[in-house]
């Protein structure tokens, strides 16, 4: 189950074989997600850091290595291990982003090893909107577990492989249309997008409410397969830094597809003045 939602969570609430993640995170360097946790969060809930729990070390605006650069396995797992998740716990993480942030927590999870983890359809945002329970008291369940990252090299490519294999690939772009075109770049080095990529706003995965939630299997199943998606030709993602990307990998999957994700992002590939960009809606 990668998707659940909030009437499912309510009626899980308490049990002790459930970790709750709050991963709320945001561009505006003014705005801090663990004060958003400590306003008023989901009970039982930790707070997970994306910057530091949830990116390797390396990242910085504009840097070589992407903004947010994959986490090493180690890191990883005492990250995980301090949250109490081992075998036989569900994880539900949630953002207040409609899962945009907190997709990458349930991607890295799968990337090392750890598949019982579910994204919470309409985050905190909906959950709020139907008069649903927050504290700002911190979890009191004991944690520490010995949880063992087994890691899955296959799901994150590098910009080596991207370079090498990018004739064959099927390359989507999860940013907004006018940063895939190159209209307006606000933090990255470069504007525009990889060539042949194909523009995939995570935007798309979500329903029109005033609190959206993800689109219907079908409907996302048709939505990629419009973009060329196939069982047997699965896409690679980017987005910024590899974190709205995998919003698209979501969605992917809960339409029966497989998909991998480019970690360094357009942050890494825009960094580097002797790769190509394109610019405008065609792919190149």
């Amino acid at each position: 189950m990668s998707l659940i939602s909030t009437s499912e969570l309510a009626s899980r609430m308490g049990d002790p074989m459930l970790r709750i993640l709050d991963a709320r995170w945001y561009l505006d360097p003014d705005k801090k997600g663990v004060d958003a946790y400590a306003a008023g969060h989901l009970r039982g809930a930790f707070f997970a850091d994306i910057e530091n729990d949830f990116a390797g070390p390396g990242g910085k605006r504009g840097g070589p290595l992407g903004r947010h650069p994959f986490p090493p396995a180690e890191q990883i797992q005492n990250v995980l291990r301090l949250f109490g998740i081992t075998p036989g716990v569900q994880v539900v993480v949630y953002d207040d982003a409609a899962g945009a942030i907190a997709a990458r927590v349930w991607f890295v999870l799968r990337v090392y090893g750890f598949e019982d983890c579910a994204v919470l359809d309409g985050g905190i945002t909906k959950w709020i909107a139907e008069g649903r329970e927050t504290t700002d008291q911190p979890p009191s369940i004991s944690t520490m577990t010995d949880f063992v990252a087994t890691p899955r090299e296959d799901l994150v490519l590098s910009k080596a492989q991207i370079l090498t294999e990018k004739s064959h690939l099927l390359v989507l772009d999860a940013r907004i249309p006018e940063r895939y075109r190159g209209d307006t770049e606000p933090i990255d080095p470069r504007a525009g997008h990889i060539p042949g990529a194909l523009n995939a706003p995570y935007t798309m995965n979500l329903t029109t409410e005033a609190h959206p939630v993800f689109r219907s299997a079908r409907e996302l199943r048709a939505h990629y397969q419009a973009l060329g998606v196939r069982d047997d030709h699965e896409p690679v993602v980017y987005c910024g830094s590899g974190i709205n990307a995998t919003h698209d990998l979501l969605a992917l999957q809960v339409a029966g597809f497989k998909g991998r994700l480019y970690g360094g992002s357009w942050s890494e590939w825009s960094s580097d003045p002797a790769l190509p960009i394109v610019t405008g809606e065609k792919p190149g």
